[in-house]
């Protein structure tokens, strides 16, 4: 990836923030007109919990809290809300966060400062994509461990899916990189940071993003609308955005099954808070429903900021029930603040209908 990613991007990054930040600040967006006052409030509590409890390695003391998984998600909450790399209030909280990941780099290239665990492979999708999105925003030396990084993390994704697997799991990724088998809620990170290191000018092949885009489709259920974990039915209600959100990320907007998933969604949804993964089924489902746009976005909206806000403790944090406070703040952050439209993977087209 060296040399593919290109130095003078950095300027290029920041001007595109720029860009998007007052690209978003045009699209008419009555949902979050109406909550935006709480919502900026709430988030910037949020993130000034998650700059408090961040040790000056870059880990957190939490469960968790030592995954390069976590780390990442934090720094994507800050990246979410506009903040910069070694700039601003939190440039050097997100720097920390940077060089945790980048520190948890194993000579494999796995993201993962301890492999042994129950699912490295979660660590090192959102440990690939955090970098990814970090890619051109940060200091000089930082952005070559950053090339170097993502070149080997991108190349054990392609390894990863690579391993000889069955008609039911080929094209996925489950719990580490040797796995037979796998389940959309890890592909769909892995696909995620494929996407956004492709974008980045990785040479992520063509074929691996459909091999991963058919093992999507493999887990939904077009008549029922829904997607799978490693069906087309088990824990519907938290992974029908995990499946929607990357078909709308891999060109499929219009298509007829984003649509479907989108109803079942808008019916399914009050159901996610008694759901043992909570946040990252409202994390999915908001950003899913903020690409569909329309009525899915306005009433999935009107529904989250109701709930979320009014669940956020004095602290500023957040926690549902998978996970623990550090990974629930940073959760729900990263879904309340959809429409700042500051992560460049999330990026929503312009010709999205906005209307009912």
């Amino acid at each position: 990836m060296k040399g593919l990613m290109v130095r003078s991007f950095f300027w290029g990054a920041t001007l595109f923030q720029m860009l998007v930040c007052l690209a978003g600040a045009q699209v008419k967006d009555e949902v979050f007109a109406q909550y935006r006052s709480e919502v900026d409030k709430a988030v910037e509590r949020g993130l000034e919990f998650l700059a408090g409890r961040q040790q000056p390695e870059g880990h957190f003391n939490d469960q968790y809290g030592k995954s390069s998984g976590i780390a990442g998600l934090v720094g994507m909450a800050f990246l979410s809300k506009g903040h910069l790399p070694g700039s601003g209030v939190y440039g050097e909280t997100l720097n920390r966060s940077v060089d945790f990941v980048l520190g948890s780099q194993q000579k494999n290239g796995l993201l993962d400062r301890n492999d042994s665990g129950h699912g490295p492979m979660y660590s090192h999708n959102i440990g690939t994509l955090f970098l990814s999105e970090c890619s051109g925003m940060v200091d000089p030396a930082r952005q070559d461990r950053i090339e170097d990084a993502l070149a080997r993390a991108t190349q054990l994704l392609l390894r990863a899916q690579a391993v000889p697997k069955d008609a039911n799991n080929a094209g996925g990724w489950r719990y580490k990189p040797e796995a037979t088998d796998s389940d959309l809620s890890c592909s769909g990170w892995a696909l995620m940071a494929l996407r956004s290191a492709k974008l980045n000018g990785a040479p992520v092949p063509d074929e691996a993003i459909a091999k991963a885009v058919k093992y999507v489709f493999s887990k939904h259920d077009s008549r029922m609308g829904r997607f799978g974990y490693t069906n087309t039915e088990s824990h519907a209600e938290t992974l029908t955005g995990c499946g929607l959100l990357c078909l709308e990320l891999c060109g499929y907007h219009g298509h007829e099954s984003t649509y479907k998933a989108g109803e079942f969604i808008l019916n399914t949804h009050a159901k996610i808070p008694q759901s043992g993964h909570e946040l990252y089924g409202n994390y999915y489902n908001a950003q899913g429903m903020f690409q569909l746009g329309g009525k899915y976005w306005r009433k999935y909206a009107e529904w989250m900021y109701g709930h979320y806000l009014a669940r956020q403790k004095a602290d500023g944090s957040w926690q549902g029930r998978d996970g623990g406070t550090t990974y629930g703040t940073a959760m729900v952050i990263l879904s309340l603040a959809v429409p700042y439209r500051q992560l460049p993977i999330y990026q929503r087209d312009e010709t999205v209908d906005e209307t009912p």
